[in-house]
């Protein structure tokens, strides 16, 4: 659900087309601290927004709070660390100009500290600019910065970048999954390394009538692929962002449902009855083929 219209400008300032109010009615439960929390996101990630500019900061808290994310914001270093030492959070997003301590120094010591001693890994820092020369770019990456964003930026570049950090691409986690060699659920087999699907004549593999080549979409190629590749794994649709690549990074959860119901089109016997391409509620995605195929 699209909560408001924004823009920032040029001077830093963020234009927002909606009131508090509207934002407590359409669902959100918003407190009167620092933190805001969507309904149910007690176990969603937590990040930690790092910015003096008031207006800026609420409303990137706002903005990831309306796409799943738990999400805190404070106005300097030493509020940032205070919070850092009662909470975890799964990403900061840092304004590098700021009174006091800036930015790039409050990354480089969180760096040099382990960022988060009591974390399994390294918390991933992305750094907010006015300053576009590569000169600042590349002080904010070698001061440990693990993404880099100049203002003035469109919000969907903000949650991009936001959900690359915190869903790296599933071959990146999953390395086995680049053994699968083909997948085959019913009458269907779906080649990995040439992303074709082909419909298996019965006999085909005693001398039969040739496999027959189905018609994919690229966007049909890559939602199977991510499927085919984490078999009976669950896929969030955050998950399915992330590993597919070009216009999916642009498009709402909403549009992978979407997607998601076209494809069953093509692979399900009844696309309203899923055998294979499952819903897991309140979850995602799974996908349940026949036969799994690994590479010699």
């Amino acid at each position: 659900m699209r909560l408001w219209r924004w823009t920032l400008w040029r001077d830093g300032d963020f234009h927002r087309i909606m009131t508090r109010d509207r934002i407590e009615a359409s669902g959100l439960q918003c407190n009167h601290g620092n933190g805001i929390m969507g309904i149910g996101s007690e176990a969603r990630q937590h990040i930690l927004v790092v910015d003096d500019d008031a207006r800026i900061r609420e409303l990137l808290r706002d903005y990831l709070v309306s796409h799943g994310y738990r999400a805190t914001a404070v106005a300097d270093a030493a509020e940032a660390e205070r919070c850092m030492g009662g909470m975890l959070f799964d990403l900061l997003i840092v304004d590098v100009m700021m009174p006091g301590e800036s930015g790039l120094s409050l990354t480089a010591r969180l760096c040099r500290n382990g960022r988060d001693a009591s974390a399994a890994a390294p918390v991933p820092i992305l750094m907010l600019t006015a300053l576009a020369e590569t000169e600042e770019r590349i002080a904010g990456l070698e001061h440990g910065a693990s993404d880099y964003l100049s203002k003035p930026f469109e919000p969907r570049e903000l949650l991009l970048r936001v959900r690359n950090l915190l869903h790296p691409r599933i071959p990146a986690t999953q390395p086995a999954a680049a053994a699968i060699q083909s997948v085959t659920f019913g009458a269907l087999r779906f080649d990995m390394a040439s992303l074709t699907l082909y419909r298996v004549a019965t006999g085909e593999e005693a001398g039969g009538a040739p496999a027959m080549r189905i018609a994919l979409t690229g966007s049909e190629e890559m939602l199977l692929c991510a499927f085919a590749g984490a078999p009976g794994h669950i896929l969030s649709r955050l998950d399915i962002i992330a590993h597919c690549p070009g216009d999916w990074h642009s498009i709402t959860e909403a549009a992978v449902d979407v997607r998601i119901n076209r494809l069953r089109r093509k692979i399900e016997p009844d696309s309203r009855h899923p055998v294979y391409l499952q819903t897991v509620r309140g979850k995602g995605y799974v996908f349940r083929p026949d036969e799994i195929r690994h590479a010699a």
